[in-house]
Parts: C-alpha cells; sequence; structure tokens
C-alpha cells in the first residue's frame, strides 16, 4: 500500500508545514501583527537591517542605483545564515566550500561587469572617471 499512493512526500510535508504555521500564526486576520500599531520584534529587526544596509547601498553606489539593493540584501543575509549556521556544533559552514564561494564569486563578478559594460560601454574599463 505504501508504495502506490497518490500522495507523494512533498505535499505530505507541505501540509504539515502549513498545518503547523497556521496552528501557531494563525488564518492572519485579527491575530495578525498588520492590525496592531506595534511592531514585532522580528519586524524592527529586519526593518533596521534594511535601512543599515540601504545606506550602505547608497554612500557606495548612489541614489540612481538603488535597484541593486535586493541583490546585495540577499547576497548579505546568505552568508550571514550560512555563516551562522556553521556555529551549530557538528555542523558545517557552506561558506567554506571552495566550490561555492568560487562559483557565487565568479558569478557575481561576471554579473557586475557585463551590467558595467552595459551602462558605461567600454569606458567601464578605463581608471579615470
Amino acid at each position: 500500500w505504501y508504495n502506490q499512493a497518490t500522495i507523494s512526500h512533498s505535499l505530505i510535508v507541505l501540509i504539515l508545514i502549513n498545518g503547523v504555521h497556521l496552528a501557531f500564526k494563525g488564518t492572519g486576520g485579527a491575530t495578525s501583527n498588520d492590525t496592531k500599531s506595534i511592531p514585532s520584534t522580528w519586524s524592527i529587526a529586519l526593518e533596521s537591517s534594511f535601512a543599515s544596509i540601504n545606506a550602505i547601498v547608497r554612500e557606495q553606489i548612489g541614489l540612481r542605483n538603488e535597484i541593486y539593493l535586493p541583490l546585495i540584501y540577499s547576497l548579505f543575509f546568505f552568508i550571514i545564515i550560512a555563516n551562522l549556521i556553521g556555529n551549530t556544533p557538528y555542523s558545517f559552514t557552506i561558506t567554506t566550500s571552495i566550490v561555492l564561494s568560487v562559483g557565487s564569486s565568479f558569478t557575481i563578478f561576471i554579473g557586475v561587469t557585463v551590467i558595467g559594460l552595459a551602462k558605461h560601454g567600454l569606458h567601464f574599463f578605463l581608471f579615470s572617471t
């Protein structure tokens, strides 16, 4: 019977995760944080981290180029969460893997170079401003 089940394992896990989420968080009605005037601790933490990273992006690349903020924000949180997971005993920090480090840095380097060439042409490679 187990091999002939029509419900896949992924669907069972999805149903369990949604059930636990709804049991603890609610459906988002009157118990939601959206109706409160006081933000939660997580909201404050995420807003302050967003403001900090936004200030760094503005200083480095200016106001016109804030379209790159989601990339930098995502990359920052990927690296910090990956390193914090490595602090757990008997776990592996994925950022120590040479494949991930070289692969992601090479991808970002190529992406920045392509964007620079698209915006500035061959003047992108000149040292003068």
